[in-house]
């Protein structure tokens, strides 16, 4: 009995780690297969260019994205401005204040804002900056951006302030510390790691977001110099270039999206480096 009992376990076990590994193979697989694709049709796809010089007219090859790159680094730079302190605070007072009935509530409402659709921030931004303005602009695209990264930040940030052991809070206060300079001078630089990491991974998640761009900074194939007009982004022009019938607008598409998911990427690499550095720190 002893021995059917064993057999049946080893055989469960056989399958189900056969089971996870085919799975992980799978998913691993579908990840190289479109890093792969998108490798070949848009690296190969990618000139100097591309870079350097704005969109040509409609239906003339050549030209490039310069505008739509500069135009996301300023749409991030403005939602990281808006969405990330409101992010954070919200975050330390979560985890260093939170326990209360307000508290969950708070908590509710993040979580549920973080599962709304993006389309719906952006008729959102639409409906408070777009149609009182008359007119699509950068500020309503960051907004739109910004209001995305709140919910992220704030249960990142209250995440990996929670990770702080409590003795470093009591010893704090044990020498004299108020709550808010123990948070400030102790806590806060224990988890400036996790929550820098949380950042990072946060404006790349709203990086390739196109939906709200749509309706608030809606697009440019010029220069937009000041924050109050339209501006191109990559995502955007990802989009219109994809479903346009020119051959030559589809490599841009595709140069596009090796660019942006390249940066993605990249700063996924980076957040993932700077938190395994400080396990092995505090290790």
């Amino acid at each position: 009995m002893t021995d059917l009992h064993t057999l049946r376990r080893k055989t469960v076990n056989v399958v189900m780690l056969t089971v996870t590994g085919l799975c992980t193979l799978f998913a691993a697989g579908t990840l190289v297969y479109i890093l792969g694709y998108l490798f070949v049709h848009g690296a190969t796809s990618l000139t100097w260019a591309f870079f350097t010089k704005l969109p040509t007219p409609v239906g003339e090859s050549g030209g490039g994205m310069a505008n739509a790159i500069v135009g996301s680094g300023k749409l991030l730079l403005l939602a990281s401005l808006f969405g990330i302190p409101i992010g954070f605070l919200g975050g330390v007072y979560l985890a260093e204040f939170g326990g209360n009935t307000f508290s969950y509530i708070i908590r509710y409402v993040t979580d549920l804002l973080n599962g709304v659709p993006s389309i719906v921030i952006g008729i959102f931004a639409y409906t408070l900056i777009v149609l009182p303005q008359k007119h699509f602009s950068t500020l309503a695209g960051g907004l739109a951006l910004g209001v995305m990264m709140i919910p992220i930040a704030v249960r990142s940030t209250e995440e990996f302030l929670r990770a702080v052991p409590n003795s470093l809070r009591e010893g704090a206060m044990a020498l004299g510390a108020s709550k808010a300079k123990s948070i400030l001078t102790v806590v806060i630089p224990a988890a400036k790691n996790g929550i820098m990491t949380g950042i990072m991974l946060n404006v790349a998640r709203v990086a390739g977001e196109t939906a709200p761009l749509l309706f608030t900074s809606f697009g440019n194939r010029y220069w937009s110099s000041g924050w109050d007009q339209p501006i191109s982004a990559l995502p955007v022009m990802i989009f219109t270039y994809a479903i346009a019938p020119y051959e030559d607008w589809h490599k841009q598409a595709w140069a596009a999206g090796f660019v942006l998911l390249s940066l993605v990427l990249t700063v996924n690499i980076i957040a993932r480096a700077v938190l395994s550095s400080k396990k092995h720190v505090a290790r």
